[in-house]
C-alpha cells in the first residue's frame, strides 16, 4: 500500500474501524503462528498462507 493509499484508508478516522480482538490462552500458540506468517519479516511466508486459503474465500467474503 503505498502512503498516500494508507492516508485515505487506514489512518482517515472516518474510514476506519478500530476492533478490540482477544484470544483465548489456548488459541494463543496458533494465533501467535499466524500473526508472524501475516505480518513478520517474510513475505513469501504471507504469500503461503493466502494461496492456502485462497479457494476457500468466497465472493461474497472479499472486499473488492
Amino acid at each position: 500500500m503505498t502512503a498516500p493509499q494508507l492516508k485515505e484508508t487506514t489512518m482517515d478516522p472516518k474510514k476506519r474501524t478500530l476492533l478490540r480482538v482477544t484470544v483465548l490462552p489456548e488459541e494463543r500458540p496458533e494465533a501467535g503462528d499466524t500473526i508472524e506468517r501475516l505480518m513478520g519479516n517474510k513475505p513469501e511466508a504471507r504469500f503461503a498462507f493466502i494461496q492456502e486459503r485462497a479457494a476457500f474465500a468466497s465472493e461474497e467474503a472479499l472486499d473488492i
